[in-house]
């Protein structure tokens, strides 16, 4: 497709995120946009590649942190199968991994996404060169620089109905309950907006925070006591009020006894 650049031309577009609500408010404020039609929705990473492949918009709209295919994947699999259009990803990750990183084929919207940033990534996609920086590569660079960018200090947990926003070296441990992941700290316990302990745990720093087990991650800092268990395995007493108890796995074990010097 011969992408338009000129302000006349309507642009076609596609928006993918899995949460009905911002979705709806994205296409919302396109609607508010002159000259930009939206072409297809999708709820998930493998319904956006499909409606990518089918519908071959001038710009697609991703979400960062779909389930099944993340956007970054989604990207990837555009750009496998020859298709063109700009990409533009709509992310939660905090504001200095986003502003570092000034491109011309891919630009980035911080949720809540605001009116005026969304109209300067409309008029980036009409600008952009199609001799900038190759798609690969930009990604690429995007999750190198997102794997090591300062880590967000704070990370909010929903209390109830309400978001409390704690700072990262607070948690004492975070771990998969009912398919939700809960975090604790001395003050507070409740659940976190990403969808996996691996999402979490990208966000945090790897020095202080362990994956001890499939189902926990540990602050090594609020441990309290080690206890040891059968077959030379052992279990973790946390700081916080309950004393909560966590198993090592057999894999992890290893690095706590060298950790530690057991």
């Amino acid at each position: 497709m011969n992408h338009p650049h000129a302000n006349g031309h309507p642009l076609t577009a596609v928006v993918a995120d899995d949460e009905q609500p911002a979705r709806d408010e994205l296409c919302y404020l396109l609607g508010q946009l002159e000259g930009i039609e939206v072409v297809g929705q999708a709820s998930d990473g493998m319904a956006a590649a499909d409606a990518i492949a089918r519908l071959d918009p001038d710009v697609a709209f991703l979400d960062i942190q779909m389930p099944g295919l993340t956007g970054l994947e989604v990207a990837r699999r555009i750009r496998e199968a020859g298709a063109s259009p700009a990409i533009v990803f709509v992310t939660a990750f905090d504001q200095r991994a986003v502003e570092a990183f000034e491109v011309n084929a891919v630009d980035y919207l911080l949720k809540p996404v605001e009116a005026t940033r969304l109209a300067e990534a409309i008029q980036r996609v009409r600008t952009r060169r199609p001799d900038g920086p190759p798609l690969a590569d930009q990604l690429d660079r995007l999750v190198r620089m997102m794997a090591t960018q300062n880590r967000p200090a704070q990370v909010a947990v929903k209390v109830h109905e309400r978001f409390i926003l704690i700072q990262a070296d607070d948690i004492i441990y975070a771990s998969v309950v009912d398919e939700s992941i809960n975090i604790v700290t001395g003050q507070v316990s409740g659940t976190s907006n990403d969808r996996t302990l691996d999402e979490l745990q990208a966000r945090l720093d790897p020095a202080v925070f362990w994956r001890v087990h499939r189902s926990h991650l540990v602050n090594i800092n609020k441990i309290k006591e080690i206890v040891p268990w059968f077959s030379r395995n052992y279990i973790l007493r946390m700081k916080d009020a309950k004393a909560t108890e966590i198993p090592v796995s057999r894999t992890q074990t290893r690095r706590l006894r060298e950790y530690l010097k057991l």
